[in-house]
C-alpha cells in the first residue's frame, strides 16, 4: 500500500529495501544487458563514467535498457530461469507479514520485472509487495511482444529516473508534522549508489556483504 495507507495499522517497522542485487543475488538489469545488449565490457564501462559524473545514472541505464532488443515477455522467461533470490529473503518476508512490517521495493529497474521475479520466487502472497520503480512501454508502432518493441519510462525526472527518498520522505515529514504520533522505525537495505540518497531519509542502513564500500 502507497503512504499514507502504509500508517493504517500502526506499523512498529517499515522495510524499505533495494530489488536487485538485494533481494536477489544477480542484478537483472546486468544479466539482460550481458546476455541480451551491449554486454558487459560496455556495461561496466557506463558504471565508470557514471562514477566519474562523465554521464547520469538515468541516461547510461537507458543506453543499457535500449541495447536489448529482445521481446519483453521473453526477457521475463530468461529472467525467470536465471535469477535467484538471496537465500534468507524468503524467511524474512515471512517474518514481515506475521509481525505486520510493510516491505517496500524501491528499485531504479523496472516494476513488471520485479513483480514477475517476486511472483515466481516467492508465490502470490508477492503481489502484497509495494514496488515503486520504472515502468515499461510499447515503442511508437510496436508492442512489447515484439522484437525492440519496449522502452523504459522513468518514474521521474531525476538523474537516476527514480530518486527513491522521494516515495520515503513523506513518511519523515508525516512524523515530523506529528511529534506525539507513534513513529515506526524506518529501515533500508541496498547495495548501491543509488541507494544513497534514500539511506539518507531512513533511520538504519543495511549494506548487502561485499557491496558497502
Amino acid at each position: 500500500m502507497p503512504y499514507p495507507q502504509t500508517l493504517e495499522e500502526n506499523p512498529k517497522i517499515i522495510f524499505f529495501t533495494d530489488f536487485d542485487g538485494t533481494i536477489t543475488l544477480k542484478d537483472s538489469n546486468d544479466w539482460l544487458t550481458d546476455n541480451l545488449g551491449f554486454g558487459e565490457k560496455l556495461r561496466k564501462q557506463g558504471n565508470v563514467d557514471t562514477l566519474n559524473n562523465k554521464v547520469t545514472f538515468r541516461d547510461s541505464f537507458w543506453e543499457m535498457m535500449e541495447s536489448v532488443k529482445t521481446p519483453f515477455p521473453e526477457c521475463i522467461r530468461l529472467l525467470c530461469k536465471n535469477i535467484k533470490l538471496d537465500p534468507y529473503f524468503k524467511d524474512f518476508y515471512q517474518w514481515s507479514r506475521i509481525n505486520k512490517v510493510p516491505v517496500i521495493v524501491l528499485s531504479s529497474g523496472m516494476t513488471p520485472i520485479i513483480r514477475s521475479l517476486l511472483v515466481h520466487l516467492l508465490g502470490p502472497e508477492a503481489n502484497d509487495i509495494e514496488i515503486v520503480s520504472n515502468e515499461v512501454v510499447d515503442k511508437p508502432g510496436k508492442t512489447k511482444d515484439q522484437e525492440d518493441g519496449w522502452q523504459l519510462k522513468y518514474h521521474d525526472d531525476s538523474g537516476f529516473g527514480h530518486d527513491k527518498s522521494l516515495t520515503i520522505r513523506p513518511y519523515a515529514e508525516h512524523f515530523a508534522a506529528r511529534p506525539n504520533e507513534p513513529r515506526p522505525t524506518m529501515l533500508y537495505a541496498g547495495d548501491g549508489v543509488s541507494d544513497l540518497s534514500a539511506a539518507r531519509e531512513t533511520d538504519l542502513l543495511f549494506a548487502k556483504k561485499g557491496h558497502g564500500e
